[in-house]
C-alpha cells in the first residue's frame, strides 16, 4: 500500500534526513588512507545513539541479504556497491568508498548514499561518481506532481547511456516513510510516461548506481556485499525525495551540495 505522507509528516522526515546527511558528511570527512571500515562503523553508531536515533540496519532480515544484518551503516569498496558489510578492511589510497545510511528518527525514515574517492582519485572514477549524481539530479527533476514514476526511471537511465554505463534494475530506488522500505520499486532505467502517476505526498529513495562495465552483480559470501560480476569499479548516489505540490524536495541534502548548487 502506497502511503502518500501530510507536510507536517515530511517535515518530521526532512528532521531525519538532515541528520543521515550530516552523518554521511562526517564519513566522507573521515574516509582517508589507513582508515579502517570498523572504525567507521563504531564512530557512525556513536552518533546515531547519541542523536537518540534508531538503525535501519540493524536487525534487518530481507530476502534478498543473510540476515539479520548487525551493522549501522553499508560500506562498499571499489568493485562493491550495494549492502557492503563492515569488515576488517583498511581503506588505500585511491579507494572507491560507498557510504549508505539509513536511520529512523521518531518513527519517520530517510535513506541517502555517497561515493567518494580515498586519496589520489584516478578520473575513470571521479567519472563515474559524476554521472551517479548527475543521474540523481535528474531523477529529482523528474520527481514532480503529473510526472509519471516511469519518467524518473527513464531520467536516471538516460544519463546512464550518455556517459556509456550499463544498467541493472534488480536492485533501485524505493518507497521510504515510516520504514525504510516502503511500497514502490524505482527502477534505475524504464519508460518515460509510464507507471504510476506521481502525486504530492509520496516520500521515494532514488539510487542510481552503475558498475563501469557490466550490470551484471555477484554476492559475497557474506551474503550480503554486492559487487560488480566483472570486478570493475562502481558508484552509488542516493537522497530521500518528497514530492510536494510546489516540486521536488530532496530531505538528505549534504550542506556541501548546497554550496556547490548556489
Amino acid at each position: 500500500m502506497i502511503e502518500l505522507k501530510t507536510p507536517a509528516e515530511i517535515d518530521r522526515m526532512h528532521v531525519t534526513g538532515r541528520f543521515v546527511a550530516e552523518v554521511l558528511t562526517e564519513v566522507g570527512r573521515l574516509a582517508d588512507v589507513g582508515v579502517n571500515l570498523l572504525d567507521l562503523e563504531h564512530h557512525v553508531r556513536g552518533m546515531i545513539k547519541r542523536r537518540g536515533a534508531e538503525s535501519c540496519y540493524w536487525d534487518y532480515a530481507p530476502s534478498f541479504g543473510k540476515g539479520p544484518f548487525r551493522n549501522v551503516i553499508c560500506l562498499s569498496v571499489n568493485d562493491a556497491v550495494l549492502h557492503g558489510l563492515p569488515h576488517d578492511y583498511t581503506l588505500r589510497d585511491g579507494d572507491v568508498l560507498t557510504a549508505d545510511l539509513a536511520v529512523s528518527i521518531d518513527g519517520w525514515a530517510a535513506d541517502s548514499a555517497r561515493t567518494v574517492v580515498v586519496g589520489t582519485a584516478a578520473e575513470e572514477d571521479l567519472r563515474i561518481i559524476r554521472a551517479t549524481e548527475e543521474a540523481l539530479e535528474a531523477a529529482i527533476e523528474a520527481a514532480r506532481p503529473g510526472n509519471r514514476l516511469g519518467d524518473i526511471s527513464a531520467a536516471i537511465g538516460s544519463v546512464a547511456e550518455a556517459y556509456g554505463y550499463p544498467v541493472n534494475t534488480e536492485f533501485g530506488g524505493h518507497g521510504i516513510g515510516r520504514t525504510m522500505h516502503e511500497d514502490l520499486h524505482v527502477p534505475n532505467k524504464g519508460r518515460p510516461g509510464r507507471g504510476l502517476k506521481l502525486r504530492p505526498g509520496l516520500t521515494l529513495a532514488l539510487e542510481p548506481w552503475f558498475a563501469r562495465t557490466t550490470d551484471r552483480i555477484v554476492h559475497d559470501p557474506d551474503g550480503w556485499t554486492i559487487r560488480s560480476a566483472d570486478g570493475s569499479r562502481t558508484a552509488h548516489s542516493e537522497h530521500t525525495v518528497a514530492i510536494t505540490e510546489d516540486g521536488p524536495l530532496v530531505l538528505t541534502r549534504r550542506d556541501a551540495e548546497d554550496r556547490a548548487s548556489t
